[in-house]
């Protein structure tokens, strides 16, 4: 039996920090669209959809090409993706976040083979913080793992800590927004009907698995993505884009 395996890419128009961000240009393109493509060259357009509850990214979706599914509004962006589900015909659920346009398409192709070997797991990116980010920063979740990358812990304070400067850790690990789900998974978390504690403080949206007793694997991607977090990534993201399309 063959598995379908999909990209659901969860967006949202109304943000506290960024209002409108999925349809902010970059480079002349909206920011969705970009994701859109770059998840296309790992799945294929066909097997790519924008979960959204606004009429405007709907619309500017569809006359790219791609296929928007309506929902209502949503806890989460994963509760957002668990609705869409219900509408989806398919076995696997890659969950790409929209305001992360430099994603490498052969990582998605990675965290979706990661989890057909690990069917019994969540599954979700990390890299290394480059010498140019701070651990302190709060738009950046830090994670946590055993030495075999399962998760066990995620926050925005400059996790681990240390006792003594001898003991800090040579590197942080930084979450990368692509995850892989079953359809079951996001039933499940969905099901939970709120945020958990944990989830709630953090506003970390994966740690509501940890309630559920949820194995969350986490697989090392390729650094150097950016997300745009609020309107100062905007140039950024912007110059990197031009440096890896040529453009």
């Amino acid at each position: 039996m063959s598995i379908r395996t999909v990209v659901v890419i969860p967006a949202r128009f109304e943000s506290s920090r960024y209002p409108g961000k999925p349809l902010v240009e970059l480079n002349g393109k909206p920011m969705i669209i970009w994701v859109a493509e770059l998840s296309a060259n790992a799945v294929g357009p066909d097997n790519v959809y924008i979960a959204t509850d606004d009429e405007r990214i709907s619309s500017v979706v569809n006359k790219n090409g791609f296929k928007a599914v309506m929902t209502g509004p949503a806890l989460t962006g994963t509760d957002r993706l668990a609705e869409a589900a219900s509408k989806i015909e398919a076995d696997l659920f890659i969950n790409v976040q929209g305001d992360e346009p430099l994603v490498d398409p052969s990582d998605i192709l990675k965290v979706r083979d990661v989890k057909l070997s690990h069917p019994e797991c969540v599954i979700n990116a990390f890299s290394y913080l480059s010498r140019i980010e701070d651990p302190k920063n709060i738009n950046i979740p830090k994670v946590i793992t055993t030495e075999s990358n399962q998760l066990v812990y995620m926050s925005r304070s400059a996790l681990p800590s240390y006792k003594s400067e001898e003991c800090a850790p040579e590197r942080y690990k930084k979450q990368v927004c692509i995850y892989a789900f079953s359809k079951e998974e996001l039933f499940a978390f969905r099901g939970f009907g709120r945020k958990s504690q944990l989830e709630f403080s953090e506003d970390i949206e994966i740690l509501r698995f940890l309630e559920l007793g949820v194995q969350i694997k986490m697989v090392e991607t390729r650094p150097g993505s950016l997300a745009v977090d609020c309107p100062e990534d905007v140039n950024g993201v912007e110059k990197a884009l031009r440096r890896l399309h040529g453009i």
